[in-house]
Formats: C-alpha cells, structure tokens, sequence
C-alpha cells in the first residue's frame, strides 16, 4: 500500500484524479492523506490556482484531451498565494480531507464522499455517491447518483445521471423541477419555485424532500418522492 500525506489547512481547493474508484472522506485535521493498494502510482502536487487553467474532456473512461493552460502573468500575479492541491491515483485510493475543504473529484469508476463541509464537484464514469456533504456543486455520474447535501449552488441548474438518481438538497424550498426519467417527463414546484433544478436519468428519479410538491401543468404529473431519513 502506499500512502502519501500533506499539510493544508482549512478551506483548502483540493482536486482529485483517480483511475479507477475513490473514497474521500473528512476528518477533523489539517492534514490530507492519500493512499492506494494500486500500482499506478500516486501523487500529491501543489498549483498555483491563477497560474493554470485545464480544459479537460471525458467520455467514459477515456480522456479525449487534458491540456494545461498557463495564463498571462497580469492574471496570474493578481492572486499568487492562492494553491490548490491536486492528488492523483492511478486506480483505486482513499483520501482523507480537512472537513472544510472545497472538493474537484474526477473518476473512471466510483466516487463515495462523506462528511465534507465545502463544496463538492463530482465527476464519476459510473456511480457517485455524496452523504453528509455541506454544499453541492456540479455533479454527473454515468451510472447511479445519490446525492445527500445541505445546500447547493447555482439557480438554474441540471443534474444528469445514466441510471437511478437519488436526490436530496435539504434546504431546497423554493424551486421549479424539471424531470426526465425511465419513467417519462414530469415538472413540479416547491414553494415559490425560485430556483431551477433539471433531473435527467436513465433510470428512476427519486426527489427527497420535507416540502410539500405541487405537481404542474400541463399534465399534472408526479414521480418517486420521499420523505428524508429521521435521525
């Protein structure tokens, strides 16, 4: 096994690159440990965020480009000490994060995210997997998603996944939802309807949520919705 550790305090922009399947956990410490039982290597790197851009392109698990872009200096020098950390694994790993730290996580095969008080954006060639996550970002996943988080970013906003989509944004009371899954298409409203969130699966939608839902014209239509866990 190998494992490789770095110190990077709180609030901390972590990405993370992985081959296969990943595990990224919080943990009440400055530290990130990384650690595989692969043979593809593993790596811990620091970037400077303002002095590289990647533009980044996936189908499945094949990477179609990956190219760093330097950018000028008048950008770059505005924000010098602004780092993130990029960790890469060839396969399979587990990582440990601060609580705190805001997540880019990209795998060939499974993301599992647990008890991280950031933002998350989550990338998964198969099935994604977010539980006890602060704030979700952009997310999408070629098999299953599940999705259990606090808040999210974003007022318009879609979520798409290949197989089941669980759904669960607990401060999510005032939105328009827009749904297309095995099932067909429905629309519904909470609230106001403020905000907007397309859910797109190749399998069944569940929405998870304590408001009431409305169904919409013109069919007046609703899917899976259920009640969070108590406790």
């Amino acid at each position: 096994m190998t494992q490789r550790s770095m110190q990077v305090g709180s609030n901390q922009t972590i990405i993370i690159k992985v081959g296969t399947s990943v595990v990224v956990k919080g943990h009440d410490s400055d530290m990130l440990v990384a650690e595989t039982t692969g043979k593809w290597g593993l790596a811990l790197e620091r970037h400077s965020a303002y002095q590289v851009a990647r533009a980044r392109a996936v189908v499945g698990e094949t990477v179609l480009f990956d190219i760093k872009l330097k950018k000028p200096a008048s950008q770059a020098n505005q924000k010098e000490s602004e780092e993130v950390i990029e960790v890469k694994i060839g396969t399979n790993g587990e990582v440990l994060v601060p609580f705190s730290s805001n997540l880019k996580i990209y795998a060939g095969k499974d993301i599992d995210v647990q008890a991280v008080k950031g933002r998350v954006d989550a990338y998964a060639g198969l099935n994604l997997g977010m539980q006890a996550v602060y704030c979700l970002g952009n997310a999408s996943a070629g098999s299953s998603m599940k999705i259990d988080c606090q808040t999210m970013l974003g007022s318009d906003v879609t979520f798409t996944a290949g197989s089941d989509l669980r759904f669960h944004v607990a401060d999510l009371t005032s939105a328009r939802l827009r749904v297309k899954d095995i099932g067909g298409y429905w629309e519904a409203r909470i609230g106001a309807g403020e905000r907007s969130v397309y859910l797109k699966s190749g399998g069944d939608v569940t929405l998870v949520t304590d408001q009431k839902v409305e169904p919409q014209p013109p069919d007046f239509i609703l899917g899976r919705i259920e009640k969070p866990d108590v406790g």
